[in-house]
């Protein structure tokens, strides 16, 4: 459980970085522009306890909890629960996605029989448009956390071409 929680620290902490290095820095103004006071932004701080879990509408089952940004919009930090035993089918994102795996192993691969598993600490980071399936292995829930660089999607693909046999 402590694992668990520097883990989920690590994470958070990230976002907060991620955060106030991308805010306004008070950098000198040339004397003929009026300095405006920009208010500071507040650190995110909540713990694991504190999150509020929504349903995922593109997967039933699966939750986020929201950290920045909206996933309906563009870029985002959130976290995600999946259950135990869920299995994605071929599909794909629209946009580059970020996961740091706290909790469960999760998997991922271009196919099921090459999907590799991914434990507590395991960083995952997803090109826009890669076809992989994925999922959370039984034994355990899955908690990661992503960063998305645009608006979530999950796009089902069919099975590749290369599997079907050739018309005559």
């Amino acid at each position: 459980m402590n694992r668990f929680v520097i883990l989920a620290a690590a994470s958070l902490l990230t976002v907060a970085l991620a955060v106030s290095l991308n805010s306004p820095t008070s950098q000198a103004l040339p004397k003929t522009q009026k300095a405006t006071r920009q208010p500071k932004p507040a650190p995110l701080m909540v713990s694991f306890k504190e999150l509020k879990w929504i349903d995922l509408p593109e997967r039933k089952g699966m939750q986020f909890a929201m950290l920045s940004g909206d996933p309906k919009k563009g870029a985002y930090t959130q976290m995600r629960r999946v259950p135990a035993g869920t299995d994605n089918p071929l599909h794909a994102h629209s946009s580059e996605l970020k996961n740091v795996i706290i909790s469960g192993v999760w998997y991922t691969g271009t196919d099921t029989a090459s999907a590799r598993d991914f434990g507590p600490g395991s960083i995952v980071m997803m090109p826009a448009d890669w076809v992989h399936v994925s999922g959370c292995r039984p034994g355990s829930d899955c908690v990661f956390y992503q960063e998305g660089k645009g608006k979530f999607d999950f796009k089902p693909t069919a099975a590749k071409a290369s599997n079907m046999k050739p018309r005559n």
